[in-house]
């Protein structure tokens, strides 16, 4: 019985034809856990502290204003300080003179719930229709 033996010195590597996708993985996962981390920072930069609700969060067609007012009673678009006799037409200015605009309004808790009214008053008379209060989230039964 004959045996052909082969050395393998002698034979030439071929290049690998597949492709290997265990570091592309790797490296697409660790970007979505980044992403994950960092998409719910960029939502807000005014630090206001909401109140709790347990009601359903609104459907979104697109991106909405936001107003916020901090616990000093500054308010604010979007991250932008305005004062409050300014209000009306720099929203008007941003929705381009379209009142059906969605705005969420942002009250922190420790701040007069009149201030928020006064505000959202303002939105209502200059002919906004959609405007939203924005709350926390509901708090679990063992944090009431």
């Amino acid at each position: 019985m004959a045996f052909k033996i082969q050395n393998n010195r002698s034979r030439k590597r071929e290049p690998m034809s597949e492709i290997n996708v265990t570091p592309f993985v790797d490296v697409m996962l660790v970007l979505l856990i980044i992403f994950m981390v960092t998409a719910p920072m960029l939502t807000a930069g005014v630090a206001v502290n909401l109140p709790d609700s347990s009601a359903n969060s609104l459907p979104d067609d697109k991106e909405p204003l936001t107003l916020s007012i901090n616990a000093k009673g500054e308010t604010f678009i979007q991250e932008t300080q305005v004062e409050t006799s300014q209000l009306v037409s720099k929203i008007l200015a941003m929705s381009k003179n379209r009142t059906d605009t969605r705005i969420y309004v942002r009250g922190d808790k420790s701040i007069d719930y009149g201030r928020v009214m006064e505000v959202m008053g303002l939105l209502s008379r200059a002919g906004f229709t959609k405007v939203a209060l924005i709350s926390g989230p509901p708090l679990s039964k063992s944090k009431k």
